[in-house]
């Protein structure tokens, strides 16, 4: 089976990347009816692609699929995405530095973020953990401009002054020219959020025991956000404590306090899959010889490394060949809330740990 990496430039929005993917789709498909041993199976009569993408990448997956539909897909497997989005993005705008990246915070690094179309489409939109100051006026929406700490502005100002062709006469030209950016920015990942999340696989005849959802969770992840209000503006309030892992907990709602290092549990809760069909792992699911991907998951992070996972690699080859497991080599856990006799993997029989 050939494999076929897709990069992508996060200068672009995803309306952009995924009008790359469908090309690359296009020529993949074509590149494969060239294969001999395609070619006597049969294979040019109904060409389908498989689909794995990680953490953004599934988010590029979904986009194309509303966009483009599923008729040249077979099946699909997103690992670690942010459908929702995570606090991270906000953190990485606001300082430099994050779990996303793990690089030292420096003005470069900030300015770098607040000018990264891609990054913009990882802002967070699921109800919990955004905690705006009661009372302050404050919009609730990561997608409006008014919620965030004017650095951002000034930040995207400054750049304009420096690069654009037209930087505007003074300096309330080009603060008007940052501010129509700034929001061009917003909307433009607010729009995909909102395609995403009124995604209905059925009206893209593409049925949900097609796509397996893995959710990376037994990690300290960031929860919660603050955004207060300091001298009339706003400004986000970073805590360590706001950094949480409940999942041992019994209760489910406090169990949902958890993620994978970088994205919170409900902000990789996709919308238009049955809840009860998310396979969560941990990285307690390393297996024996993997010691240094679980070194490195306690060092950087559970939401890079998590790819690498042995179980997963099996997880995969058995989701999109439609193999058994008759030696028990696959599990993973339910998500919190959903008990054993609800879950329902798409990968079945999948032993739960």
């Amino acid at each position: 089976m050939p494999v076929y990496p897709f990069g992508y430039d996060w200068r672009h929005p995803l309306r952009i990347t995924e009008d790359r993917l469908a090309e690359f789709i296009d020529e993949v498909i074509d590149r494969t009816k060239l294969l001999r041993h395609y070619h006597k199976d049969g294979y040019g009569d109904a060409p389908k692609v498989n689909l794995v993408g990680h953490s953004m990448g599934g988010l590029v997956v979904a986009g194309y699929v509303e966009r483009f539909g599923a008729d040249k897909i077979n099946r699909i497997a997103t690992l670690a995405t942010p459908f929702r989005g995570s606090f991270e993005a906000i953190v990485k705008m606001a300082t430099g530095t994050d779990s996303i990246g793990g690089s030292v915070p420096s003005s470069r690094e900030r300015e770098a973020a607040r000018l990264t179309p891609s990054l913009y489409h990882l802002l967070p939109s699921f109800e919990t953990g955004l905690e705006v100051e009661p009372d302050a006026g404050l919009p609730k929406s990561t997608f409006d401009p008014a919620l965030w700490q004017p650095s951002i502005l000034d930040t995207i100002t400054s750049y304009i002054e420096r690069h654009a062709v037209d930087p505007g006469r003074n300096k309330t030209a080009r603060r008007a020219q940052g501010e129509v950016l700034f929001k061009a920015l917003l909307d433009e990942a607010s729009g995909h959020r909102k395609r995403v999340d009124k995604l209905k696989l059925a009206d893209k005849e593409f049925e949900p025991n097609r796509w397996l959802c893995v959710v990376g969770v037994d990690a300290k992840t960031r929860v919660r956000m603050r955004v207060e209000v300091d001298g009339g503006k706003p400004i986000f309030r970073l805590s360590s404590k706001d950094r949480q892992n409940q999942w041992d907990e019994n209760d489910f709602e406090t169990k949902k306090l958890t993620g994978e290092g970088t994205v919170h549990f409900m902000g990789a809760v996709p919308g238009f899959l049955p809840y009860e069909s998310l396979v969560c792992v941990t990285p307690d699911d390393y297996g024996y010889w993997e010691l240094g991907d679980f070194a490195a998951t306690k060092a950087g992070g559970f939401h890079g490394i998590l790819p690498n996972m042995n179980m997963l690699h099996r997880l995969l080859v058995r989701h999109f060949t439609g193999r058994g497991d008759p030696k028990g080599n696959t599990w993973g856990r339910p998500a919190p809330g959903v008990s054993t006799d609800e879950w329902r993997p798409v990968v079945s029989p999948l032993k739960r740990k």
